[in-house]
């Protein structure tokens, strides 16, 4: 009975029942490593979920998954660099965060934290590479887990709604799975890459 169960079960089940959870994982691990593209991630989450039948409680999930995903990374990156300013010899999370953010990103963080408070970290995950030196800015000034959580909850939110919106779009434009992803994801790089090519193209 039980293996007959199993083979009735649909494929679109089992592709959830793997795929959500693998979503938070790769998504929290990306706020704590940066390599792992996460906007493309969710953009191509909402696309697939865009085609199934489960819209749009498909497209919701994606988004609530992403959402505490990247908020519960935060949280954990935000709690190991906390160990570090608290720590006479700091940590290799508190360096790593130093190395990805320049002197001149960071001072313009910390001004923005001054003027805006938590409240910056909405933009913060909105703008690609900005996460880093407003959490290194949060980290410096000792903001309290408690602050910062109340102020990256709701940026959270909109990144995650964010890169759902554009998965949408491209599930929307193409009636194949396949070229809305490949939309989503040209469309996620090219904003991540856009400020950094935009810098080049200033220093020559």
């Amino acid at each position: 009975m039980a293996v007959a169960a199993v083979g009735q079960t649909p494929p679109e089940t089992t592709r959830q029942a793997v795929g959500y959870p693998a979503l938070f994982l790769l998504v929290a691990l990306g706020a704590l490593v940066p390599v792992i593209p996460t906007g493309a991630l969710v953009s191509t989450a909402a696309v697939v979920a865009f085609h199934q039948r489960s819209l749009p409680f498909g497209v919701l999930l994606v988004f609530g998954v992403a959402a505490v995903a990247a908020f519960a990374g935060d949280l954990a990156l935000y709690w190991l660099g906390q160990r570090g300013v608290r720590s006479r010899g700091g940590s290799r999370w508190l360096e790593a965060l130093r190395g990805r953010a320049t002197p001149e990103r960071l001072a313009q963080a910390q001004r923005k934290l001054d003027e805006h408070g938590v409240l910056v970290l909405v933009v913060s995950r909105l703008v690609p590479a900005g996460r880093i030196p407003v959490m290194l800015a949060c980290l410096l000034a000792r903001l309290p887990l408690r602050r910062f959580a109340r102020g990256d909850a709701p940026a959270c939110l909109a990144w995650a709604a964010t890169y759902c919106l554009i998965g949408i779009l491209g599930g929307s434009l193409f009636p194949e799975p396949w070229k809305g992803v490949a939309l989503a994801v040209a469309v996620t790089l090219l904003i991540s890459g856009a400020p950094s090519l935009w810098r080049r193209l200033r220093s020559r």
